[in-house]
């Protein structure tokens, strides 16, 4: 019995000794099927020489691509660059064209003279005056300083206050002089004990103590009713 047929590797067929001497013919398909798989590695190869090919050529192909994209988007704005500064380096002003005579002047003969400024005025609006300082009053000979002793309570009753009174004229006056009959008030000019104002209104002499306590109470009783009127409207304003 003999066993014939090609393998998959194509190493040869196996058969009896008998056939080894009438070999039997080879159909087309059998023929085909030994040629395959001998040339499959070849052509294999040249496959992937070709594809090998391929691939260089596009990547050339790439590289050159991306430079032309590079240099087209490049170009332009290196070109825009260069041209701008040359324009900018032409723009003249009023000022760049007259700079060389800014300080410089020619006369008649072709001299050059040079104008130096080494000083300048100033115009400073001048201050106003001071307000002037009030006037003094300052007593008049008619009205000379007191100089004679005694007590409140002797200048009061003089002056023909009444006792229920005198607490109402001694607070006034402590507040207006401190029973000082010389005070003097600098800026109005009021003086004496009760500070009468003005003191020429004052019958008599405005420093004397029991002139100037008659006329308060004639101030006090004609104005306010009464000493204790008065009183009462130097409490609650602090002065009469």
């Amino acid at each position: 019995m003999a066993f014939s047929g090609p393998n998959r590797y194509n190493r040869g067929i196996v058969t009896s000794g008998d056939d080894t001497r009438n070999p039997a013919p080879l159909t087309r398909r059998s023929a085909r099927a030994l040629a395959v798989p001998a040339s499959a590695p070849a052509s294999r190869a040249a496959t992937h020489a070709r594809w090998s090919r391929r691939r260089g050529v596009v990547g050339v192909f790439a590289g050159v691509a991306a430079l032309a994209f590079a240099a087209a988007s490049v170009g332009p704005a290196a070109f825009a660059l260069t041209d701008a500064s040359p324009a900018q380096s032409e723009t003249e002003t009023v000022y760049s064209s007259t700079i060389d005579d800014a300080q410089s002047l020619v006369v008649a003969s072709g001299a050059v003279v040079s104008l130096d400024r080494d000083s300048y005025s100033a115009f400073e609006k001048p201050k106003p005056p001071p307000p002037p300082e009030p006037k003094v009053a300052a007593a008049s000979p008619s009205t000379p300083f007191y100089s004679g002793g005694g007590a409140p309570s002797e200048w009061m009753a003089a002056a023909g206050i009444a006792e229920s009174d005198w607490g109402y004229v001694d607070y006034i006056v402590s507040k207006e002089s401190g029973w000082n009959p010389n005070a003097t008030n600098r800026s109005s000019g009021a003086c004496g004990l009760v500070q009468a104002l003005p003191c020429s209104k004052v019958p008599g002499n405005g420093y004397d103590p029991v002139d100037n306590l008659r006329w308060g109470t004639g101030y006090a009783v004609g104005r306010y009713g009464s000493w204790a009127g008065a009183y009462a409207f130097w409490i609650n304003n602090h002065w009469w």
